[in-house]
Protein backbone atom coordinates (compact mmCIF):
# COMPACT_ATOMS: atom_id res chain seq x y z
CA UNK A 1 0.00 0.00 0.00
CA UNK A 2 1.76 3.39 -1.36
CA UNK A 3 5.13 1.23 -1.45
CA UNK A 4 6.53 3.14 0.80
CA UNK A 5 7.83 0.21 3.12
CA UNK A 6 7.88 -2.59 0.81
CA UNK A 7 9.92 -4.35 3.76
CA UNK A 8 7.62 -4.44 6.52
CA UNK A 9 4.48 -6.52 7.36
CA UNK A 10 1.13 -4.37 7.32
CA UNK A 11 -2.40 -5.09 8.87
CA UNK A 12 -4.75 -2.74 7.75
CA UNK A 13 -7.75 -1.70 10.02
CA UNK A 14 -9.82 0.80 7.91
CA UNK A 15 -9.14 2.53 4.75
CA UNK A 16 -10.82 5.17 2.77
CA UNK A 17 -10.74 4.17 -0.79
CA UNK A 18 -11.80 7.74 -1.98
CA UNK A 19 -8.56 9.77 -0.23
CA UNK A 20 -6.21 6.72 0.28
CA UNK A 21 -6.13 7.67 3.81
CA UNK A 22 -6.06 4.50 6.21
CA UNK A 23 -5.24 3.39 10.10
CA UNK A 24 -2.46 0.56 9.85
CA UNK A 25 -0.22 -1.59 12.06
CA UNK A 26 2.82 -2.08 10.82
CA UNK A 27 5.45 -4.28 12.20
CA UNK A 28 9.28 -3.60 11.52
CA UNK A 29 11.43 -5.89 11.80
CA UNK A 30 14.59 -6.16 13.57
CA UNK A 31 17.36 -4.90 11.88
CA UNK A 32 15.03 -2.73 9.74
CA UNK A 33 16.51 0.40 8.30
CA UNK A 34 16.83 3.71 5.52
CA UNK A 35 20.11 5.31 5.41
CA UNK A 36 18.63 7.86 2.67
CA UNK A 37 17.08 11.12 3.63
CA UNK A 38 13.56 10.71 2.12
CA UNK A 39 9.98 12.16 2.92
CA UNK A 40 6.29 11.52 2.67
CA UNK A 41 3.79 12.78 0.34
CA UNK A 42 1.46 12.43 3.66
CA UNK A 43 1.08 13.03 6.93
CA UNK A 44 1.92 9.88 8.96
CA UNK A 45 0.98 9.90 12.70
CA UNK A 46 1.88 6.90 14.61
CA UNK A 47 1.90 5.50 18.16
CA UNK A 48 4.38 2.60 19.23
CA UNK A 49 3.43 -0.41 20.42
CA UNK A 50 5.89 -2.45 21.28
CA UNK A 51 10.17 -2.22 20.17
CA UNK A 52 11.55 0.96 19.09
CA UNK A 53 11.28 2.77 15.82
CA UNK A 54 14.38 5.91 15.19
CA UNK A 55 13.72 8.67 13.12
CA UNK A 56 16.69 11.20 12.49
CA UNK A 57 17.96 11.58 16.07
CA UNK A 58 14.74 11.33 17.88
CA UNK A 59 13.95 7.36 19.23
CA UNK A 60 10.92 6.50 19.55
CA UNK A 61 10.01 3.89 22.65
CA UNK A 62 6.83 2.19 23.19
CA UNK A 63 4.30 4.11 24.10
CA UNK A 64 5.98 6.95 21.86
CA UNK A 65 3.65 9.38 19.70
CA UNK A 66 4.74 11.78 16.98
CA UNK A 67 2.49 13.61 14.07
CA UNK A 68 4.65 14.43 11.06
CA UNK A 69 3.56 16.06 8.57
CA UNK A 70 3.81 15.58 4.67
CA UNK A 71 6.95 16.65 3.48
CA UNK A 72 8.51 16.11 6.54
CA UNK A 73 12.56 15.37 6.10
CA UNK A 74 13.48 11.94 7.47
CA UNK A 75 16.80 11.56 8.15
CA UNK A 76 18.16 7.97 8.59
CA UNK A 77 15.83 5.81 9.89
CA UNK A 78 16.19 2.35 11.90
CA UNK A 79 14.45 -0.05 14.34
CA UNK A 80 17.31 -2.50 15.48
CA UNK A 81 15.52 -4.38 17.75
CA UNK A 82 11.84 -4.16 15.56
CA UNK A 83 8.99 -2.34 16.36
CA UNK A 84 5.19 -2.79 16.21
CA UNK A 85 3.43 0.70 15.33
CA UNK A 86 -0.11 1.92 14.75
CA UNK A 87 0.26 4.25 11.97
CA UNK A 88 -2.62 6.73 10.62
CA UNK A 89 -2.06 8.01 6.77
CA UNK A 90 -4.04 11.14 5.27
CA UNK A 91 -3.19 9.40 1.94
CA UNK A 92 -1.74 6.57 0.24
CA UNK A 93 1.85 6.84 1.87
CA UNK A 94 4.18 7.14 -1.04
CA UNK A 95 8.02 7.97 -0.73
CA UNK A 96 9.93 10.51 -2.31
CA UNK A 97 14.08 10.66 -2.17
CA UNK A 98 15.70 13.82 0.19
CA UNK A 99 13.69 17.20 0.45
CA UNK A 100 10.69 18.44 0.35
CA UNK A 101 9.32 21.81 -0.42
CA UNK A 102 7.20 23.73 1.94
CA UNK A 103 6.52 21.92 5.50
CA UNK A 104 4.10 23.07 7.56
CA UNK A 105 5.26 22.78 10.72
CA UNK A 106 3.02 24.23 12.70
CA UNK A 107 1.06 20.70 12.70
CA UNK A 108 4.59 18.98 13.22
CA UNK A 109 4.33 17.27 17.05
CA UNK A 110 7.62 15.79 17.00
CA UNK A 111 7.70 13.22 20.11
CA UNK A 112 5.67 12.77 22.98
CA UNK A 113 6.10 10.22 26.08
CA UNK A 114 3.29 8.91 27.32
CA UNK A 115 4.49 7.53 30.02
CA UNK A 116 5.51 11.09 30.98
CA UNK A 117 3.12 13.97 31.89
CA UNK A 118 0.12 14.36 34.20
CA UNK A 119 -3.57 12.95 33.54
CA UNK A 120 -6.09 15.31 33.41
CA UNK A 121 -10.06 15.70 33.04
CA UNK A 122 -12.33 18.50 31.03
CA UNK A 123 -14.64 15.93 30.37
CA UNK A 124 -18.43 16.76 29.51
CA UNK A 125 -20.50 17.17 32.93
CA UNK A 126 -22.54 13.97 32.24
CA UNK A 127 -19.67 11.88 31.26
CA UNK A 128 -19.67 9.48 33.68
CA UNK A 129 -16.70 10.10 36.89
CA UNK A 130 -13.76 7.75 36.67
CA UNK A 131 -11.48 8.67 33.88
CA UNK A 132 -8.22 10.46 33.11
CA UNK A 133 -7.32 11.90 29.39
CA UNK A 134 -3.95 12.75 27.78
CA UNK A 135 -4.07 14.86 24.70
CA UNK A 136 -1.07 13.87 22.28
CA UNK A 137 -2.19 16.55 19.62
CA UNK A 138 -4.49 19.13 18.57
CA UNK A 139 -4.53 20.58 15.04
CA UNK A 140 -4.33 23.94 14.91
CA UNK A 141 -6.13 24.49 11.51
CA UNK A 142 -8.96 21.99 11.99
CA UNK A 143 -8.74 20.92 15.78
CA UNK A 144 -8.53 17.24 14.84
CA UNK A 145 -7.26 15.59 17.99
CA UNK A 146 -5.53 12.35 19.29
CA UNK A 147 -5.27 11.94 23.25
CA UNK A 148 -4.83 8.30 25.05
CA UNK A 149 -8.28 7.95 27.55
CA UNK A 150 -7.77 5.91 30.68
CA UNK A 151 -10.14 4.32 32.56
CA UNK A 152 -10.62 2.74 36.02
CA UNK A 153 -12.54 -1.15 36.39
CA UNK A 154 -15.87 -2.03 37.43
CA UNK A 155 -16.41 1.70 35.51
CA UNK A 156 -19.44 2.01 33.22
CA UNK A 157 -22.16 5.07 31.86
CA UNK A 158 -26.13 5.19 31.53
CA UNK A 159 -26.21 7.29 28.62
CA UNK A 160 -25.85 6.55 24.94
CA UNK A 161 -23.88 9.63 23.06
CA UNK A 162 -22.66 10.74 19.64
CA UNK A 163 -20.07 13.35 18.04
CA UNK A 164 -20.08 15.11 15.22
CA UNK A 165 -16.83 14.43 13.84
CA UNK A 166 -15.39 10.91 13.00
CA UNK A 167 -14.13 9.12 16.03
CA UNK A 168 -11.53 5.80 16.17
CA UNK A 169 -10.67 4.57 18.89
CA UNK A 170 -7.81 1.21 19.07
CA UNK A 171 -7.99 -0.08 22.52
CA UNK A 172 -4.03 -0.34 23.68
CA UNK A 173 -5.03 -2.59 27.05
CA UNK A 174 -8.15 -4.01 29.15
CA UNK A 175 -11.20 -4.50 27.60
CA UNK A 176 -14.46 -2.27 26.72
CA UNK A 177 -18.08 -3.44 27.01
CA UNK A 178 -20.52 -2.28 24.73
CA UNK A 179 -24.22 -2.70 23.37
CA UNK A 180 -22.23 -4.66 20.40
CA UNK A 181 -20.41 -6.94 22.51
CA UNK A 182 -16.92 -6.94 24.42
CA UNK A 183 -13.57 -5.79 22.91
CA UNK A 184 -10.29 -6.77 23.93
CA UNK A 185 -6.65 -5.23 23.90
CA UNK A 186 -5.63 -4.61 20.09
CA UNK A 187 -9.13 -4.22 19.17
CA UNK A 188 -10.14 -1.07 17.03
CA UNK A 189 -13.07 0.91 15.33
CA UNK A 190 -13.82 3.43 13.26
CA UNK A 191 -17.09 5.48 13.72
CA UNK A 192 -19.05 7.79 11.46
CA UNK A 193 -19.83 11.37 12.88
CA UNK A 194 -23.60 11.29 14.42
CA UNK A 195 -23.22 7.91 15.14
CA UNK A 196 -25.03 7.04 18.44
CA UNK A 197 -22.82 4.61 20.41
CA UNK A 198 -22.78 3.25 24.05
CA UNK A 199 -22.64 3.30 26.88
CA UNK A 200 -19.45 1.61 27.79
CA UNK A 201 -18.03 -0.13 31.03
CA UNK A 202 -14.99 -2.18 31.68
CA UNK A 203 -14.56 -4.65 34.61
CA UNK A 204 -10.87 -4.18 33.75
CA UNK A 205 -10.05 -0.55 33.26
CA UNK A 206 -8.72 -0.13 30.31
CA UNK A 207 -6.06 2.61 28.27
CA UNK A 208 -7.39 3.62 24.73
CA UNK A 209 -6.12 5.68 21.69
CA UNK A 210 -8.66 7.84 20.48
CA UNK A 211 -8.86 10.29 17.12
CA UNK A 212 -11.10 12.43 15.60
CA UNK A 213 -10.90 13.77 12.36
CA UNK A 214 -13.05 17.04 11.06
CA UNK A 215 -12.38 18.71 14.12
CA UNK A 216 -12.35 18.69 17.65
CA UNK A 217 -14.24 16.09 19.85
CA UNK A 218 -17.60 17.19 21.41
CA UNK A 219 -20.64 14.91 22.86
CA UNK A 220 -24.39 15.01 23.05
CA UNK A 221 -25.83 12.71 25.40
CA UNK A 222 -29.04 11.18 25.58
CA UNK A 223 -31.59 13.07 28.02
CA UNK A 224 -32.64 9.24 29.15
CA UNK A 225 -30.02 7.17 30.76
CA UNK A 226 -30.77 3.30 29.81
CA UNK A 227 -29.15 -0.19 31.75
CA UNK A 228 -26.15 -1.29 31.48
CA UNK A 229 -25.54 -4.91 30.54
CA UNK A 230 -22.30 -6.39 31.41
CA UNK A 231 -22.55 -9.83 29.12
CA UNK A 232 -23.89 -8.07 25.91
CA UNK A 233 -24.33 -10.41 22.68
CA UNK A 234 -21.37 -10.31 20.03
CA UNK A 235 -22.55 -8.54 17.21
CA UNK A 236 -19.92 -6.12 15.78
CA UNK A 237 -20.89 -4.06 12.92
CA UNK A 238 -18.12 -4.75 10.07
CA UNK A 239 -17.68 -4.41 6.70
CA UNK A 240 -17.06 -7.04 4.06
CA UNK A 241 -13.74 -8.91 3.54
CA UNK A 242 -13.18 -8.94 7.41
CA UNK A 243 -11.91 -12.64 8.51
CA UNK A 244 -14.13 -15.44 9.93
CA UNK A 245 -12.03 -15.14 12.68
CA UNK A 246 -12.27 -11.43 13.70
CA UNK A 247 -15.60 -11.86 13.78
CA UNK A 248 -15.73 -14.30 16.78
CA UNK A 249 -15.76 -13.52 20.53
CA UNK A 250 -12.30 -13.09 21.53
CA UNK A 251 -11.34 -16.51 22.78
CA UNK A 252 -8.09 -15.19 24.74
CA UNK A 253 -5.00 -16.05 22.48
CA UNK A 254 -3.17 -12.90 21.31
CA UNK A 255 -3.92 -11.30 17.96
CA UNK A 256 -1.40 -9.02 17.09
Amino acid sequence: YGGARPDVEVKMLSLDEETGASTTLVRYPPGWRRDEPEHLLADEEFFVLSGSLAIGEQTYRELSYAFLPSGFLRGRASSPEGALVLAFYESEPLAAAGAAGAVDESRLVRHVDALAGEWGGNFHPQFPPGAGRKFLRQDPHDGEQTWILGTMPLRFGRRPEKHPVVEEMFLLSGELVGPLGVMHAGCYFWRPPEEWHGPFGSKTGNVMLFRTKGGPLSTVYTEDEVEFCWHPEHKPILPEGISEEARQPYDGRPRL
